[in-house]
């Protein structure tokens, strides 16, 4: 089925759930719905650098050690590999009537974070400082994932793109609690919060 069908078919289905149905459809857990032939399904699912979460599958570099390339075919065809391995997993487990967790066709990746702060213990998910570097590695592994054919091969969720690790002073305070702090580092301002 092409996109047009995939997308007219959901949303047939979105128009017959009740409430409570389409609210359990945003938990990364998914219940099934039975009466309308919707499995359950687990949203959860990793591939930075391979799908071997699930099982046995090729392991990439971490993606600062791709960055480190700048070969941006060469991300795109990982995420292109990702992509066909991850299928296959998908594939199998569901035969198996098998929806847990790392077995579906969603994929928290990349990771868009531009890591700028080394107290931030996952810069090795990260394509690196460069913002257009990322720009550019990010979009080549989307699209190696998703390919680019009628049928979408795997879908991904860039990682990190709002809520992100920048060095933005007093980033990991309250709002309300910015208005009066002198943003000194003193300390002393702490005490209100």
């Amino acid at each position: 089925m092409d996109r047009k069908e995939a997308r007219r078919k959901a949303q047939e289905l979105v128009m017959k759930m009740t409430i409570e149905e389409k609210a359990s459809q945003l938990r990364y857990d998914s219940p099934g719905i039975s009466r309308l032939g919707i499995p359950e399904y687990n949203w959860w699912n990793e591939g930075l650098h391979g799908v071997a979460r699930a099982g046995i599958a090729t392991v990439f570099p971490q993606a600062i050690g791709m960055a480190a390339s700048f070969d941006e075919d060469m991300v795109r065809k990982i995420g292109d590999i990702i992509a066909e391995e991850g299928r296959a997993k998908y594939n199998a487990a569901s035969k198996q009537d098998d929806r847990d967790i790392y077995k579906g066709l969603t994929f928290w990746a990349p990771n868009v974070n531009i890591f700028r702060d080394p107290r931030w213990g996952r810069g090795h998910e990260t394509y690196g400082e460069d913002p257009c570097l990322t720009a550019t590695l990010g979009k080549a592994y989307v699209e190696g994932l998703q390919g680019n054919g009628e049928t979408m091969k795997a879908a991904a969720c860039a990682k990190h793109f709002a809520v992100h690790s920048g060095p933005e002073a007093l980033r990991d305070i309250s709002s309300s609690f910015q208005s009066s702090c002198r943003g000194c580092a003193c300390g002393s301002c702490y005490g209100s919060l």
